[in-house]
């Protein structure tokens, strides 16, 4: 039996991993589906996605419509008459005419170990959260949101070390080398579809602009794991004059300090925060360098006694 025939759906970089050792191995690849090229930047230059760059590198088809629930649409995914669709952070929703038109269905490669954290965010809320754990789920889609039965399910471990992006990227590269197995499996039979369990569900909702605000009422642990997982979008940011102060590296210091959330404790950026404080270590200010604290104070003094905001209204 020859290598089954894949439609590809997918945009970030996240994606490309599976998308390129499918391409490797020799899949039949008959379409790349990837979101529209959009403008980025001050310029507004418009960028094709990561995914729809690999493929064009590779002589791949490539379709970037804007939505998959026109019947055009739909009737001209069916057309390619695919054995399975890999889908991998594509960001449409795949209406059921989607998710029926293929010979064996839709598999979703999911930064989780799902049920927690369906959604759109899942490497950056489980930094967040303080999770032990976290993985790769390869499912089944289905028309609910990361609802679809499991095919596999491969877990790591989280460090204190561990950032967004580092997470990011060994679960892009886990992700890889899950969907062999998984498309052997369902093909031969020797993987049965898991429904995901009812228990531990939770939903990770999309990052926006404004968590970057690095709120020192909260507990210094939480914004140092919230540094941490912002890296490197949306980041941790706090204000101070007209400019906003991007935050790279911080640790946390237990305890307790007699002093308002905001307050700079010592010359070395230690900042109260509601409990704890934390310890600003790399920082960047608009068009500059990254700095280490050091340095960064000699240009941008910020004296014991100092007080932070504690809200983003000058954001």
């Amino acid at each position: 039996m020859g290598k089954p025939s894949i439609v590809f759906m997918g945009t970030p970089d996240f994606a490309v991993p599976t998308l390129k050792v499918l391409f490797e191995a020799g899949y039949p690849i008959k379409t790349v589906y990837s979101q529209p090229p959009r403008p980025v930047g001050r310029g507004h230059k418009v960028q094709l996605s990561p995914v729809h760059h690999f493929a064009l590198e590779h002589h791949l088809k490539v379709l970037t419509p804007s939505s998959l629930r026109y019947p055009e649409s739909q009737k001209e995914f069916a057309e390619l008459q695919a054995d399975f669709a890999v889908v991998v952070a594509y960001g449409l929703i795949l209406p059921k005419e989607i998710l029926a038109a293929t010979t064996y269905g839709c598999i979703n490669v999911h930064a989780s170990l799902l049920p927690r954290w369906r959604g759109a965010a899942p490497i950056q809320r489980a930094i967040l959260a303080g999770d032990q754990k976290t993985g790769v789920t390869i499912m089944q889609m289905e028309e609910g949101l990361d609802t679809g039965p499991m095919i596999l399910q491969e877990e790591i471990r989280l460090t204190p070390e561990t950032t967004g992006q580092s997470l990011h990227d060994k679960l892009a590269d886990l992700g890889a080398n899950l969907i062999f197995p998984a498309l052997e499996g369902l093909l031969t039979g020797r993987i049965i579809l898991q429904p995901q369990p009812q228990k531990g569900v939770t939903y990770a909702a999309k990052l926006t602009k404004e968590e970057a605000f690095l709120d020192w009422r909260k507990p210094a642990q939480q914004l140092e794991r919230q540094v941490r997982a912002f890296m490197p979008w949306p980041g941790s940011c706090f204000v101070w004059g007209s400019e906003k102060i991007k935050v790279l590296q911080a640790s946390y210091e237990s305890g307790s300090f007699s002093s308002q959330p905001g307050e700079v404790l010592d010359s070395d950026l230690l900042v109260a925060c509601a409990h704890g404080a934390l310890r600003l270590i790399e920082l960047q200010r608009p068009g500059k360098s990254a700095l280490k604290a050091r340095d960064f104070l000699n240009g941008m003094p910020l004296p014991k006694g100092t007080q932070l905001d504690t809200s983003n209204d000058s954001l």
